[in-house]
């Protein structure tokens, strides 16, 4: 599922931002609650205050009235009821409201105290105030009451706090075209970019200039450089690989095509049998070079490297290419041997990989060793490193030649050997998958050839996860 980058940008952008809008909308809306919660506290104490002073003891008894300016303070436009009620220090009632609940009342030297509860099925905010009264056998504590429904203070609040949150949506909103309108004229240049790839004409693989670019895309189009520039790489090699198979392949089926017109004109039982058996091997010949080509394209793809990697048995893997060796060594009256040395651990690796390796050495040294020659694998076991080497006593290589003759189709000038210069090639793939080093040299006693492939099983880990531990100038092979 695609994602839109400028998608990801804003919701980056305008969910912190309006996170920040809920957060002061919430702090504004505490601030409102407070404002308003104080004026109604000032209110109700100036009404309480205007009672209290009001209070005189006449007569042997207290004369409570209410003057009118007391409940005239409260101009909510009538949504708001207020209650009062004075009462004496035992409790009993001489003015207001009986049913007004009753809060502790504070003591006589204590600020004035406000408290929220319930009159009538509905919230009210009350203050309760000690007003001390001279009487003639001393001081009389008497308690003023004044309460107020609170839909004039919810009305305020709402009112109070969107004047707050209103200024806080207009920023969100005008922040939110700006981001846009940002967004749209900073991605520009990735539109540009976009449109630029998509108007090249198919096949062309030339570099992305960086001018006018900006920085942070600098990277971008230089990672996309250096894959057009591998990608030229690829399709040249591919397009090489190609136009050799093609000259590689034309010349046995110009041959087979000859030797069949010959055998088909020819009414020589002698001839005609040289040309089956000419035919024949030709089409041994243009098989195996078929084979090779679809090896070497396995070899060339990445998607055999760690996934299939399991423990293989060497020995087991060297005595199955012997046996399939033999009929082609027996030809040649070559002698085949075989040698361990030292306790082999399981080699982890691609077992694909390892039996090609092992076959096309096998092949290569077979192919290139006279009559009555010996081939000898040996697989022996190092510190941290598990050898396979194939040595012959054949003709060697010259060391100018050391640097070219793992190239495809590359042959050493042998007249006396048929070959499409694959063989060591596919080696030389298949040991770069699995991160192995292959080398190639003069034998301890200084005729033919040795090859040697060494795997990393330090850890018991897949070789193909080292790949290319080794230089690859150090990995030629005789091909």
């Amino acid at each position: 599922m695609a994602h839109s980058l400028r998608a990801r940008l804003l919701v980056w952008v305008l969910v912190p931002l309006a996170a920040a809008v809920a957060i002061d909308a919430r702090i504004g809306y505490v601030g409102a609650d407070e404002t308003t919660t104080l004026m109604q506290d000032r209110l109700l104490l100036g009404s309480a205050r205007m009672i209290a002073e009001d209070l005189r003891f006449e007569d042997g008894v207290v004369q409570p009235t209410i003057p009118p300016a007391a409940i005239e303070l409260f101009q909510s436009g009538g949504i708001d009821r207020v209650y009062y009620r004075v009462t004496s220090p035992k409790g009993e009632l001489l003015i207001g409201y009986a049913d007004l609940p009753a809060p502790q009342r504070p003591a006589a030297s204590e600020a004035p105290r406000y408290v929220t509860m319930a009159m009538r099925g509905e919230p009210v905010r009350m203050v309760v105030l000690v007003q001390p009264v001279v009487t003639p056998s001393g001081t009389m504590l008497l308690s003023v009451e004044v309460a107020q429904t609170l839909r004039g203070h919810r009305q305020m609040l709402h009112s109070l706090w969107l004047r707050t949150v209103e200024p806080l949506l207009l920023i969100w909103l005008l922040a939110t075209l700006l981001i846009l309108f940002g967004l749209r004229r900073g991605l520009l240049p990735v539109t540009q970019l976009r449109d630029l790839m998509q108007s090249r004409d198919p096949g062309t693989l030339e570099p992305l200039s960086t001018a006018g670019v900006p920085l942070e895309l600098v990277p971008l189009v230089e990672a996309l450089n250096d894959y057009i520039r591998r990608l030229d790489q690829h399709a040249s090699s591919q397009r090489i690989f190609i136009e050799n198979a093609a000259h590689q392949l034309r010349t046995p089926l110009a041959v087979l095509n000859a030797q069949v017109a010959t055998a088909s004109r020819s009414r020589d039982d002698r001839v005609r049998d040289e040309s089956l058996a000419a035919i024949r091997q030709t089409a041994h010949h243009a098989a195996r070079l078929v084979n090779q080509l679809l090896t070497l394209s396995v070899a060339d793809s990445a998607a055999n490297q760690a996934a299939a990697a399991a423990p293989i048995d060497l020995d087991e893997v060297v005595r199955v290419a012997l046996e399939n060796a033999a009929v082609a060594a027996q030809a040649k009256d070559i002698d085949l041997g075989f040698e361990r040395h030292g306790p082999i651990r399981p080699l982890y690796a691609d077992p694909v990989m390892v039996r090609e390796v092992v076959s096309n050495l096998l092949d290569n040294a077979i192919r290139y060793t006279q009559h009555g020659g010996i081939v000898t694998v040996r697989v022996q076991a190092h510190a941290q490193e598990i050898e396979l080497v194939v040595e012959d006593n054949g003709p060697g290589i010259d060391p100018a030649l050391t640097e070219r003759v793992f190239e495809r189709f590359f042959r050493v000038n042998n007249g006396d050997v048929s070959g499409a210069g694959l063989g060591l090639a596919i080696v030389r793939q298949f040991a770069q998958r699995m991160g192995a080093c292959v080398t190639l040299g003069p034998t301890v006693h200084g005729v033919g050839l040795m090859v040697s492939m060494r795997w990393d099983t330090s850890g018991f880990a897949p070789c193909a996860l080292r790949a290319g531990s080794c230089p690859r100038e150090s990995t030629p092979a005789r091909s």
